[in-house]
């Protein structure tokens, strides 16, 4: 049902964080309407979007109302379950990702099971808790993101009560991540690979292109990306988490939506994650995605004990006026993703630093 004034088509996004909020700002350009399925109106994306409806994800009534209205349903999670996706497609809706694919970012043990099936590589796995040695890491099948769902065990260590994988503790060098676009009718477009700087499972900074990585790691990343998101038919944007190990590239996560490791794009990139997750689920034109600058630092704003970001909002932009400064319309409490600082430069130490300040002031630390 396209859109009664512009007569554009509607996309309709289920989730209302942080992802929906962006990827909302990003249609506005492109004269597009972006519905929103939120859980609550004070959730990041309700509060700026006017097209919302109220409604659980995992409500079938809510969710169909919710599409009828909608050219493409989207995401900005991976929590729908596939019983209600599947619903919808039956029901005439027009879905991006569709089950099939989502299901390799929704269950960990089937996303194992499938790459190693294409001959990809993932870090050695089990379903047997005593088929690795410890310490290894045990995995929620399904749930976990931030550093949820995942437990180091050690050898007088009790297990979790949930179903899991168990995998080997990956002697890793970087942490790294590439994102990958890909239309309906099979184009796709990656963006450069990134480094990643993880603490307690949360992703704190991420730098683009990944400095330290060699020439032929990177097109092997690309390789990889683009070879997962055509094999499992994902529609709009993947994203693809690695590690480098001693031997190679391994792939850890998968999210078929935007991605926190993809932030840096809305500056750092001539088109950004959001802009092309929409491009992509409306089969249009995929955009550039080369870099704009030499280096690209993002750092996560994560709430601090002092945060108070109506004061510190101002002296962060007097502290880095050429930072670009993202939040997402949070509460501020300890821990949590408030947002994110994004700097462009051609000197990395430099650029990082700028983005450190700015991200330091906003947490009350200075």
């Amino acid at each position: 049902m396209p859109d009664p004034v512009t007569g554009l088509p509607v996309v309709g996004m289920i989730g209302g964080g942080q992802l929906s909020r962006m990827t909302h700002q990003a249609a506005i350009a492109l004269g597009l309407s972006l519905r929103v399925l939120a859980d609550a109106p004070t959730d990041g994306a309700a509060l700026v979007t006017p097209d919302v409806e109220v409604g659980a994800a995992d409500d079938p009534a809510a969710v169909a109302a919710f599409a009828k209205s909608c050219d493409v349903v989207t995401f900005d999670h991976e929590h729908v379950p596939q019983d209600v996706i599947r619903e919808l497609v039956s029901a005439g809706a027009t879905v991006y990702p569709g089950a099939d694919a989502l299901r390799y970012a929704q269950d960990k043990r089937a996303m194992r099971q499938k790459l190693s099936e294409l001959g990809i590589a993932v870090p050695r796995w089990s379903n047997d808790p005593d088929g690795l040695p410890r310490p290894y890491v045990a995995k929620a099948v399904r749930g976990g993101y931030d550093g949820r769902g995942v437990w180091f065990i050690g050898p007088g260590d009790e297990l979790p009560d949930t179903d899991l994988i168990f995998e080997e503790r990956v002697a890793i060098v970087h942490e790294l991540a590439i994102q990958v676009a890909r239309t309906p009718s099979g184009k796709v477009r990656c963006w450069p690979v990134v480094e990643t700087v993880q603490k307690a499972g949360i992703c704190v900074e991420v730098v683009a292109p990944a400095p330290r990585l060699s020439t032929s790691l990177a097109a092997q990343a690309e390789e990889i990306a683009t070879t997962i998101a055509t094999e499992l038919g994902v529609v709009g944007v993947l994203a693809v988490e690695l590690f480098e190990a001693p031997n190679g590239l391994l792939v850890n996560e998968l999210a078929m939506r935007p991605h926190n490791s993809g932030h840096w794009s809305i500056e750092g990139s001539t088109t950004s994650q959001f802009e092309q997750h929409v491009r992509a689920v409306l089969d249009w034109p995929l955009g550039d995605t080369r870099p704009r600058a030499r280096s690209t630092v993002m750092v996560n704003l994560l709430g601090g004990p002092h945060t108070d970001l109506a004061n510190s909002l101002p002296a962060a932009m007097a502290e880095s006026p050429t930072a670009s400064i993202h939040l997402y319309g949070k509460g501020a409490r300890p821990g949590r993703k408030l947002g994110h600082v994004t700097t462009l430069g051609d000197d990395l130490v430099e650029t990082r630093d700028r983005a450190r300040r700015a991200v330091a002031v906003l947490r009350g630390e200075d």
